[in-house]
């Protein structure tokens, strides 16, 4: 096991309940293609929407928590799952060819979404190197968000059970 200090947040200033999440458009990445796709048109497309801010993609807590997802079946229990990870497209290609999950994610590689969404988490050591907090928002049609979940602390995941019964995907 890797050795690592847990760092606590500062309290995020993230969209709640009942506030409009930010829209973006950055390439939405899947395991056979990507394109530029605006958070607003995949919303709309889809329905509901589970959007998940993970780590850089690749890092053992990004691969964990979609491992988690896949293994508890969210995408077969929500309308729509899509990922955030501040990696470009060929990274983001790559874990994909590399694992098994039904899920696309944006590639934001310079964590501009996680900035208009308040929750930057500036790596320790590394000048201007930054990723999203992880987080979880379910968003409606209309960009409304339904409910979060947002760490508080590196490394933190993000408590399953619990939001299962709050985003209502109970097996």
């Amino acid at each position: 096991m890797p050795d690592f200090d847990v760092i606590d947040f500062d309290a995020a200033d993230s969209p709640g309940r009942g506030e409009t999440a930010p829209d973006f458009t950055r390439p939405l990445v899947t395991d056979e293609f990507w394109e530029d796709r605006s958070l607003s048109d995949v919303v709309a497309d889809e329905g509901r929407t589970i959007l998940v801010f993970t780590s850089m993609i690749g890092a053992y807590t990004s691969k964990y928590v979609w491992d988690e997802l896949a293994e508890r079946d969210w995408f077969d229990r929500a309308d729509r799952i899509v990922g955030l990870s501040a990696a470009t497209p060929y990274a983001i290609s790559a874990f994909l060819d590399d694992n098994d999950h039904p899920f696309a994610v944006f590639a934001d590689p310079a964590n501009d979404v996680a900035g208009e969404y308040g929750i930057v988490h500036d790596l320790d050591g590394m000048e201007g190197i930054s990723e999203p907090r992880m987080a979880v928002f379910v968003l409606e049609p209309d960009l409304t968000v339904a409910d979060a979940w947002v760490a508080d602390e590196w490394p933190e995941f993000p408590p399953y059970d619990d939001l299962e019964e709050r985003f209502g995907l109970e097996a």
